[in-house]
């Protein structure tokens, strides 16, 4: 599925500040940054996956031949509560919340980011979902969605509504 929703953003990532919510282990923020993006930042609460993301930012930094972190924030914080405005308004946010949480924060999760891309109408928002959600966030247009199918990952991809 990463590869498909990176397929899709195609010449967006290069030079592009992303927004990782989420994180998890940090995989769609590292793989825009081995796909050329300038930077970001990470946001995840749990203590032992956010060292998971540490770790990785330094290998992946490491294989593209980068200063380790050089341009990223980590910040083990919860993606729901923190203040997103952390450095450059990102070009690209991701989102691959835990899925049983989605219907509760995914309007609120969208009212925030409206806030914070105001000054980018351009920028997309990738939201990893079950195929059994379809997110219809009002003021946001869905533009791609990938995938298909009940308990399968999918990823939809929006923008500002103008």
């Amino acid at each position: 599925m990463r590869q498909a929703v990176f397929s899709s953003l195609g010449a967006r990532v290069p030079g592009a500040c992303f927004l990782d919510l989420f994180a998890g282990s940090g995989a769609y923020g590292l793989e825009a940054l081995s796909r050329g993006a300038a930077g970001g930042v990470f946001v995840e609460k749990n203590a032992k996956a956010a060292a998971c993301v540490r770790q990785n930012i330094s290998a992946v930094c490491k294989s593209i031949g980068r200063a380790d972190g050089e341009g990223l924030t980590l910040l083990q914080a919860d993606a729901l509560t923190v203040p997103l405005s952390q450095g450059a308004v990102p070009d690209l946010v991701f989102i691959d919340p835990p899925y049983e949480i989605i219907p509760t924060v995914a309007t609120g999760l969208f009212m925030r980011l409206a806030e914070l891309l105001a000054e980018k109408p351009e920028a997309l928002v990738v939201f990893e979902t079950p195929g059994e959600i379809e997110l219809a966030p009002p003021g946001w247009t869905l533009r791609k969605r990938l995938g298909k199918g009940k308990g399968q990952p999918t990823v939809s991809f929006f923008s500002r509504s103008t």
